[in-house]
């Protein structure tokens, strides 16, 4: 079987000939320390981006099937973005930088992670309508070929990126930002997520007729945290959707009946939504400090819901030991159906390359190939 055989036969409950081992990416820094330490080239790193062939060798040195976040699709964002700049700089090195959302970030030498937001262009109608909506336009550009041929795929399943109906919103505005329009100004707040939504749905629609076969359908929201939603639960399924349910539609029309979202986090309380809404299929399920699962959402969805992910990438950085409790772990998730593990999130510079090579080891061994 191949790859994509394998992916569409765990998703539809039928039998396959073994579990793919498959990733969601690795932080530039981790490629960076992989490099200096010998196991791959300068050549190898640079540029090496989800789905690309740098990409597949990296997970191939290391054991890996492929990875997951193998998807393209139009320029469904702004366009242009806007162009980084310095707003500020301070004596310690630090700087205020507006980044390509428009946001103001608090920058720092040598720190990794997110930046801290600290202000926003996106704050009221004016400002919508003079730095955001223009950049919303539809343009046939969008669905150019350069944007379809990034990413080339013969046996490994390829997502069509649907993009993001309210994670990118909260980009622009922030989390406070945005839950403050909507009792600030909800008719600004439907706007915005009606503007995003229709040039998302143009782009997606146009890929499809294009002709481009695709394996599954995917959307990036990323709107969870430790706790709980960034949004209120009864706000998502009341604004947000109905907007899902338009592209799953359209997905289904062209036979694509896996669809799956990107949330970080604890998004359960979310799932009813997406679920109702023809979305499928959740990633990378965080296990975090909170010990997040697909266990107990397959308790309660039943096989109506797929999941990729919930492996704790966190055991890299420890022993051959820790993989192997891991891998106990899943095998119980696994022997539910319709679920692929996966690293958590993409794996960070403290991943020891031995340790990355015998998960891939051990998980074949365990689940078959």
């Amino acid at each position: 079987m191949t790859n994509r055989e394998r992916q569409h036969a765990i998703f539809h409950y039928e039998a396959y000939d073994r579990l793919p081992a498959v990733h969601f990416g690795w932080w530039s820094e981790t490629l960076e320390k992989w490099c200096a330490e010998g196991h791959l080239t300068r050549e190898e790193i640079t540029e090496c981006y989800d789905g690309t062939e740098k990409d597949k060798t990296v997970g191939g040195k290391l054991g890996f099937d492929y990875n997951y976040y193998t998807v393209t699709g139009g320029l469904r964002d702004l366009y242009p973005y806007f162009e980084g700049a310095t707003v500020r700089e301070f004596p310690d090195g630090s700087k205020h930088l507006r980044n390509a959302d428009g946001a103001i970030v608090l920058w720092k030498p040598d720190a990794n992670g997110i930046p801290a937001e600290i202000g926003h262009t996106l704050v009221d109608r004016e400002s919508w309508e003079e730095h955001y909506l223009p950049r919303l336009r539809w343009s046939d550009d969008r669905v150019a070929g350069r944007w379809l041929d990034a990413i080339k795929c013969e046996d490994d399943p390829l997502g069509l990126h649907c993009g993001s109906l309210f994670g990118r919103m909260r980009d622009w505005m922030g989390v406070e930002g945005v839950s403050y329009l909507l009792a600030d100004d909800e008719e600004l707040y439907d706007e915005i997520v009606q503007t995003l939504a229709d040039l998302q749905y143009a782009v997606v629609e146009k890929v499809l007729a294009s002709g481009r076969k695709f394996d599954f359908a995917h959307f990036w929201e990323d709107i969870a945290f430790r706790t709980g939603p960034l949004i209120n639960p009864a706000v998502f399924e009341e604004k947000i959707g109905p907007q899902y349910k338009r592209f799953t539609a359209l997905c289904a029309r062209y036979g694509i009946d896996i669809v799956s979202v990107d949330c970080d986090g604890a998004p359960d309380s979310l799932i009813p939504t997406w679920l109702n809404n023809g979305v499928n299929t959740m990633f990378p399920i965080e296990v975090g400090v909170w010990d997040g699962s697909f266990a107990p959402w397959r308790e309660k969805y039943g096989k109506a819901l797929r999941g990729v992910g919930g492996m704790d990438k966190r055991v890299f950085a420890r022993d051959y030991a820790a993989v192997d409790r891991e891998m106990e772990r899943l095998k119980p998730i696994v022997e539910l159906g319709g679920y692929i593990p996966c690293p958590d999130h993409r794996i960070p510079p403290d991943a020891v390359w031995e340790n990355v090579q015998y998960y891939c080891e051990r998980f074949r061994r365990v689940f078959g190939g």
